[in-house]
């Protein structure tokens, strides 16, 4: 079902979803806060955009041109309408397309950032899927696999340009060997775990193309207190205050 939500505590901005596809979630803000975004940069693209959680939610650290790219038709048109709604689309554009076939929209170099929260899930025949083709889409590897988006984000991407993902810990030595076998050096990276003592279930990761090897390993990210509430940065991010 369709509904009509308020994006995060944003003043005045909402989003549509639909709890039967699937829910931006905390996995989209982390990313659209993590991301290393400069006053220099013109245009940015984010891949497998869903309903336009990170465009939305960078447009309000960057006054770039955003791009955001969502296969399913359904999901984009609620991204749409969202971004019309809020005023956004003299920044914003999204596209209901195939990222496999960017190359025939863009060329080369193209941008400065790109980003993706993508299917976190390899996809085989036998593979444990929802029965709901769309969140089937959203979490596994079924049009998408993690080689192709970095495959189309090298040859997107501007010498010295910004990749940023997020994606889970393990699948974190899959995806250095493939942003470094397409020529993105990763820069930086964050582990994100939900509560003290438990393992990490995310992970953020930045990359230049064509850059110098030298990773920083940022402070570990972790969620919710003892008491089950948001940490303060949490908060900060979903504009809650300290």
């Amino acid at each position: 079902m369709k509904v009509k939500n308020r994006l995060l505590n944003f003043t005045n901005t909402i989003i549509y979803q639909d709890d039967d596809y699937f829910l931006f979630s905390l996995d989209s803000v982390l990313l659209a806060n993590f991301v290393t975004l400069k006053l220099t940069d013109k245009k940015i693209i984010d891949l497998c955009s869903g309903n336009g959680p990170v465009p939305m939610l960078m447009s309000f650290r960057t006054k770039a041109r955003i791009f955001g790219v969502e296969i399913q038709k359904y999901i984009y048109d609620m991204g749409k309408l969202s971004i019309k709604e809020n005023h956004m689309d003299k920044q914003i554009e999204l596209i209901n397309e195939d990222v496999n076939k960017l190359n025939k929209i863009y060329d080369a170099e193209s941008f400065d950032v790109v980003t993706c929260n993508p299917p976190y899930f390899k996809y085989q025949q036998n593979s444990l899927i929802n029965d709901n083709d769309g969140k089937s889409i959203a979490r596994h590897e079924v049009l998408i696999k993690l080689e192709d988006i970095l495959k189309i984000s090298s040859y997107l991407l501007k010498n010295g340009g910004t990749f940023a993902m997020v994606h889970r810990p393990e699948r974190l030595i899959e995806i250095i060997n493939m942003m470094q076998k397409f020529g993105i050096e990763p820069k930086k990276m964050r582990f994100v775990y939900p509560k003290e003592g438990k393992n990490a279930n995310m992970v953020l990761v930045e990359g230049v193309k064509n850059g110098k090897s030298n990773l920083k390993l940022l402070p570990p990210l972790i969620v919710h207190n003892e008491k089950g509430e948001y940490v303060p940065e949490i908060k900060k991010m979903f504009q809650e205050g300290e």
